[in-house]
């Protein structure tokens, strides 16, 4: 995928953030289409029963999502390095051969996932086969191999700076790529104690996603917008330290709405409602002071408001509003410990989930892609095709589409499930047969198939937007 792209204009740095972001639209594919086998089965749980059970499903689909996001940010990293730095990255060829190595490692794990699925009750099922541990489901040797890998991205990232300008967009990611990388090990080893276990697993899942990576996407964000609109540094540098210092202040205090019913002193409950609502407000916060500057700046001079990629700076508008309404927005439905006790474990959930991740990351990173691809042509400016427009559309009303159903089969559940027969088994299955809940999840397939097609004019797009630039520029 995105083979054709061509890459002689770029620097050997780029070209290999150019070949992460390859594999990370292939997986991107492979999440979409894990997701709509596991909605079939939501619907017909014999589908495919025994020979590729919805559990496996839905754990490629979940992982998937994960490393596609990790090999776009990754890609990211490398795009903007040289930009941020002024030098190309130190270590290059260890560089491409961590790559080709966890490239080979993620196509073991998910061909394990998917042919092999499951293992006995014993050490070696946690060493070769999976761990157990859901969203960090890969086996331990897959475990060891992606810290080997982070650390060499972290070593060629560190030095490049060391050895380069100086930002504050860098000084922020090498802080956060360092938090990023040392949070993963807190899923590294277990406790007898499911509390504990719990809490630990909670640092990895919530604070990846909810800290670190939230920071990750404003660093993206403020170096997108000065390349695509010429966007003032010292404004974006002042909201992404004004992000830090919520984010790793909230993010943290903000976890304690995971503790609420895993045995954690009752305190959490007040500070992990408070704190979680805080953490998208930064970034939101930023891309309005930076359109208005540049609003009133372009028409304060009489010029019509030059944009250097139109696909870009969609995508990325997008994931300002996209991170409040999918984080904050929905994610406060359910946060609120007085209704998480009846939410907890709902379709609320995989609702706050579906959008928060797709208006937090993915929109940022595709966004990324299509800076890449400019970069890759040579273009000086690429406006937005038929294709790409098309793309945007359907994955955004897509996503947004699963979302509001999956709210009603979890609304649904809260009524009937929990609320009036109070939450046992038999409620369980009894909510889960009812036309609300079953309704709800035919729309949360119909609205997966339109998320694909956008996908497939996304795909469409990458591999010839740079094309339709560079004639347009002869």
């Amino acid at each position: 995928m995105l083979t054709s792209i061509k890459t002689d204009n770029i620097s050997p740095t780029k070209k290999l953030g150019m070949m992460y972001f390859r594999v990370a639209i292939v997986l991107f594919g492979a999440q979409l289409l894990m997701g709509l086998i596991a909605a079939i089965q939501f619907i017909y749980p014999n589908f495919l029963f025994e020979i590729f059970d919805f559990s496996v499903a839905r754990m490629v689909h979940i992982n998937a999502l994960v490393v596609w996001m990790l090999y776009a940010m990754i890609g990211s990293v490398y795009y903007m390095l040289p930009d941020e730095t002024g030098e190309e990255a130190v270590g290059l060829g260890l560089g491409k051969l961590a790559f080709w190595v966890l490239t080979a490692a993620v196509a073991v794990v998910v061909l394990v996932f998917i042919f092999i699925q499951v293992g006995p009750g014993k050490e070696s099922t946690i060493w070769f086969i999976n761990e157990g541990r859901e969203y960090i489901e890969a086996p331990r040797w897959a475990d060891i191999g992606i810290v080997v890998v982070v650390l060499i991205f972290y070593y060629n990232v560190f030095f490049t700076f060391l050895k380069g300008r100086k930002t504050g967009i860098m000084t922020v990611m090498i802080a956060n790529l360092l938090a990023l990388a040392g949070l993963y090990l807190a899923g590294m080893f277990f406790t007898d104690n499911i509390s504990m276990d719990q809490y630990w697993w909670w640092w990895v899942i919530h604070l990846w996603v909810e800290a670190t990576w939230e920071v990750f996407v404003g660093t993206l964000a403020a170096y997108a917008l000065i390349k695509i609109i010429s966007a003032k540094r010292e404004i974006v540098e002042m909201w992404l330290w004004i992000e830090v210092l919520m984010l790793f202040g909230s993010g943290i205090l903000g976890l304690g709405h995971h503790y609420f019913w895993i045995g954690t002193p009752e305190y959490w409950w007040e500070i992990g409602a408070l704190f979680s609502s805080l953490e998208p407000v930064p970034l939101v916060a930023m891309f309005v002071h930076v359109l208005y500057d540049w609003g009133k700046e372009q028409g304060a001079n009489g010029n019509k408001p030059a944009i250097m990629n139109g696909p870009a700076m969609a995508w990325i508008v997008t994931n300002a509003f996209g991170n409040f309404l999918g984080a904050g927005i929905w994610g406060f439905f359910h946060t609120l410990p007085q209704v998480n006790i009846y939410t907890h474990g709902t379709q609320f959930t995989a609702a706050h989930g579906h959008l928060a991740f797709f208006g937090a990351y993915a929109t940022i990173l595709i966004g990324m892609m299509y800076m890449g691809v400019q970069g890759a042509y040579g273009v000086k400016q690429m406006k937005a095709t038929f294709n790409s427009k098309m793309a945007i559309f359907l994955i955004t009303f897509g996503v947004m589409g699963m979302t509001i159903a999956l709210t009603i089969a979890g609304y649904e559940q809260v009524l009937v499930e929990r609320a009036e027969l109070g939450g046992g088994w038999d409620a369980f299955f009894t909510a889960q047969n009812l036309p609300w809940y079953v309704q709800a999840q035919v729309w949360r397939t119909i609205m997966g198939i339109v998320t694909f097609i956008g996908f497939v004019y996304l795909v469409l797009d990458l591999l010839t937007i740079g094309t339709k630039a560079k004639s347009q520029e002869v």
